[in-house]
């Protein structure tokens, strides 16, 4: 299987707990977007309500 080039993990952070609660590949070719990088609306399933995640590399 071809390992594929310009991808790579993250995990995103809850703003409000700092749970990291997703683990998601992102492509790291021509820079992260724009959208990713101020953050994302996930679930959290600690509050139970969607909140900001922001991408926390390990």
């Amino acid at each position: 299987m071809a390992k594929s080039q310009g991808r790579e993990f993250v995990w995103l952070q809850c703003g409000e707990t700092g749970d990291m609660n997703y683990r998601v590949s992102i492509n790291t070719r021509g820079g992260v977007p724009e959208a990713i990088r101020e953050g994302v609306r996930k679930y959290s399933p600690r509050l139970r309500r969607h909140t900001v995640h922001k991408i926390k590399r390990k």
